[in-house]
């Protein structure tokens, strides 16, 4: 218990500093740190909730309610929407990374420390498109997005692909995960298309 404490306020600390890192240049510190605040009190009341009643849905809960943090900050301090994405998928990572540290350590498990693998991988990419995403020839629009919605994309198809092997993995909805994540994987890929093809 004090292990997942320990990695899960480490969690929240570098999730501040990457959404705050990322975005400092064009927002103020308060509306950075407060959307953040939105964001993190979000995942927290679904990770309650879901610990309490709904224990393999804690993934998608959290997902629901970083997305609605999210979304409350952007709409109150008029934020743009892709570019806050990003951030918050950036920052996100790290703190999942450190979710499935956490359970590989405390409960020997080693589907979650692949699962903390394959978000490393995830982060290295992440930062790889980014640095590089508007240099490719097909993506000419070089619209904010990209790297956000290709990486998530990515994590979401990973785990579609990998639910059916391994149903009983942290975080995985039984029968339901490959539907879903196959699903939201489309719609990310599908707004990365619609992107492309986006004036900037």
């Amino acid at each position: 218990m004090l292990a997942k404490i320990a990695f899960n306020t480490l969690g929240v600390l570098i999730f501040l500093f990457v959404f705050w890192k990322r975005l400092r240049e064009d927002y103020t510190a308060s509306q950075i740190f407060t959307t953040a605040f939105y964001m993190i009190v979000g995942i927290s009341l679904a990770v309650i909730i879901s610990t309490k009643f709904f224990g393999p849905w804690g993934f998608w809960l959290s997902f629901i309610g970083a997305a609605l943090g999210l979304t409350l900050g952007v709409l109150k301090f008029k934020l743009r929407f892709f570019e806050t994405f990003e951030a918050g998928v950036a920052a996100t990572f790290f703190w999942l990374g450190l979710v499935f540290l956490s359970d590989s350590i405390e409960k020997s498990n080693p589907a979650s420390f692949i699962g903390f693998i394959v978000i490393i991988l995830l982060i290295v990419l992440f930062y790889f498109l980014d640095a590089h995403y508007k240099k490719f020839t097909w993506y000419k629009s070089g619209r904010v997005g990209f790297t956000g919605l290709t990486t998530l994309g990515l994590l979401l198809l990973l785990r579609a692909a990998v639910a059916p092997i391994v149903p009983d993995m942290l975080s995985f909805s039984g029968k339901y995960e490959a539907i879903i994540s196959g699903i939201l994987a489309f719609v990310s890929f599908l707004l990365v298309f619609n992107l492309a093809r986006t004036q900037a």
